[in-house]
């Protein structure tokens, strides 16, 4: 494997660290009026995109301990963005589902962040864009292999 390629992912990933950071901070006051955290608002996209789920399977989708998104989750029921529902499948392990509430606050969060988005970075293709993607992707991948060892 090249130096060259390992010291040109490690500049990419400098450049993920500060977006990332800086993008929490813009996520976070667009949420404030909503009352929503940045982990709310990965709760309500899961649900959002996946239906009900349990909390291990919310946990699993967003690479956060169990115990974060029950907390989250506790504060979505609070709001009234989410209900728990019996689980068919598990006695034990209940499902958590968006409520109408819940569905719209997410749209109205989710049309923003699209229209904002659809702003930012003008010089760059959609063929750059999902270079980008699939660079993000797999390196997510092997970096969350790496952790697992």
């Amino acid at each position: 494997m090249s130096v060259d390629r390992g010291a040109a992912l490690y500049d990419l990933l400098r450049h993920v660290r500060p977006l990332t950071l800086n993008s929490a901070r813009v996520v976070e006051a667009a949420l404030r009026p909503y009352h929503l955290t940045v982990g709310m608002r990965a709760v309500l996209e899961v649900l959002s995109e996946a239906g009900p789920a349990t909390v291990p399977a919310i946990a699993t989708r967003l690479d956060l301990a169990r115990q974060g998104v029950q907390r989250h989750v506790d504060d979505l029921v609070r709001l009234g963005h989410v209900e728990i529902r019996v689980n068919p499948a598990h006695r034990r392990s209940v499902l958590v589902a968006l409520t109408a509430a819940g569905a719209d606050v997410f749209a109205h969060v989710h049309a923003d962040d699209l229209r904002h988005l659809a702003a930012m970075a003008p010089e760059c293709t959609p063929e750059d864009i999902a270079t980008a993607t699939r660079v993000l992707q797999a390196l997510g991948r092997d970096v969350r292999k790496r952790a697992a060892e």
